[in-house]
């Protein structure tokens, strides 16, 4: 029976559809932790972007790991099911662009690790080929089989089925010499122990490396802080906007390397942030002023070097960060002064900010500037004969790329050039857009 390319792509969906909802319906805890967490989402219970990268990465550690995949196109079942979680995720806040940096960051770490076992299963068979030297014929077969397979998986944009896969599935005999009838049982009973052996270890190798990306974001600040004294030096002024736990680990380490310097602290308002920062830096011992945000301008003449914490980094080494810090990064600009930006990888998003799945800004709730009570008249459409009165309160800003002097990452500084290039080592170009096919939303 011959299918068409098209017809065994539609069968394939329809396969990995069906899969997909029995895992679900067998794994009730699984879906029971995904809506939990959509729900604090939605509700804006998770705050800040670490927390939400941790929470994010632990819950599709949980989800992997319960994953039954089956013996063939594992990585696809487990990249369909990390993309059918992370769509539920990203829809419930796209403002938080952590939460599809992680989902994006796990799918990179399936295919690393399946494209890892699939070099080393080709490998093997190159291995135990070579070995055969009785078996010239048989030798060339195994090694155009590997061309061959290699050449598939080159065209795949899934890289499914994987390269073992394929070896997998070939008859037996084209991929082995014909073995005795006594030892087929034995044979078939191996390829099926095997075969669950690689189903184990890839879930095995990816969750491994979801631990080592957990400790990467529970580390980042530490990473981070370790550059602050070369960057941070005697005598200078440092002027920072609103809170950030990051330039407050940072400003920390450099006072602990004996480095002597002051800090001026916007405030931050509506939510004056800024107040809590310079709380924490007078109680660990830095010289700190306090400023109001309309005096930036005013002060920046004073100020060596401007540190501040960002909300992402978008692909063109843009930021959106904190609402006010686009004035402060043109208040440095206009004076010479160095604008750092200091956030762990876990913040770098690889998409652009005229994306359409990039929201770039969120409108918090008028309370934040006005008392009710007191404008209570003029929020009123039924009281008074004068126009309502509008309260709009975004929560970031957007600085260009062109602002910006320096990216300090756990990784080390970078311009803001280089940005591509870890986008490049931590994403896959194909999980950009993370949605699943038409197939399987139809």
């Amino acid at each position: 029976v011959y299918f068409s390319p098209s017809s065994r792509s539609l069968l394939f969906d329809f396969q990995l559809q069906n899969f997909l909802i029995h895992q679900v319906q067998r794994m009730p805890d699984t879906q029971a932790l995904v809506s939990e967490f959509v729900l604090k989402l939605k509700r804006r219970k998770v705050e800040g972007s670490h927390a939400t990268a941790r929470q994010t990465a632990e819950l599709l550690r949980s989800v992997i790991s319960q994953q039954r995949i089956p013996h063939t196109n594992q990585a696809a079942h487990l990249i369909e099911a990390v993309k059918v979680v992370g769509e539920q995720l990203i829809s419930a806040n796209p403002v938080e662009l952590a939460v599809g940096n992680i989902v994006r960051r796990v799918l990179h770490i399936i295919r690393e690790e399946d494209l890892s076992l699939a070099t080393t299963a080709v490998g093997g068979l190159g291995l135990s080929a070579d070995s055969d030297d009785d078996e010239d014929a048989e030798r060339d077969d195994r090694t155009l089989l590997s061309a061959t397979a290699v050449a598939a998986a080159s065209r795949s944009t899934l890289r499914a089925p994987a390269l073992h896969t394929l070896l997998e599935d070939i008859p037996d005999s084209a991929a082995a010499p014909h073995t005795p009838s006594s030892g087929g049982e034995s044979e078939g009973k191996s390829k099926s122990a095997d075969k669950s052996v690689r189903s184990r270890k890839l879930k095995h190798d990816v969750i491994e490396a979801i631990n080592e990306l957990l400790e990467d974001i529970d580390t980042c600040h530490e990473q981070i802080a370790e550059q602050a004294v070369e960057h941070i030096h005697q005598n200078e002024v440092i002027l920072t906007l609103g809170r950030s736990r990051t330039v407050m680990e940072f400003l920390c380490a450099a006072k602990e390397k004996k480095r002597s310097f002051r800090v001026f602290v916007a405030e931050g308002a509506p939510r004056y942030q800024g107040h809590v920062l310079a709380k924490e830096l007078v109680a660990r011992g830095l010289q700190t002023t306090v400023i109001t945000d309309s005096a930036v301008f005013a002060m920046i003449s004073r100020v060596n070097m401007v540190i501040v914490g960002a909300h992402a980094i978008m692909a063109n080494g843009g930021v959106i960060a904190p609402v006010g810090l686009n004035m402060v990064a043109l208040a440095a600009q206009r004076h010479a002064v160095p604008f750092v930006v200091v956030a762990g990888s876990h913040k770098l998003c690889p998409l652009y900010p005229h994306n359409p799945e990039v929201l770039l800004n969120d409108l918090r709730s008028p309370s934040e500037l006005l008392d009710f009570g007191e404008f209570s008249d003029c929020m009123d459409y039924g009281i008074g004969s004068g126009a309502p009165l509008h309260v709009v309160n975004p929560a970031f800003d957007y600085v260009p790329p062109k602002l910006v002097s320096l990216f300090i990452t756990d990784t080390g500084g970078h311009n803001p050039s280089y940005m591509y290039r870890l986008i490049a080592d931590y994403y896959s170009a194909d999980d950009f857009v993370v949605q699943r096919r038409t197939a399987l939303g139809s």
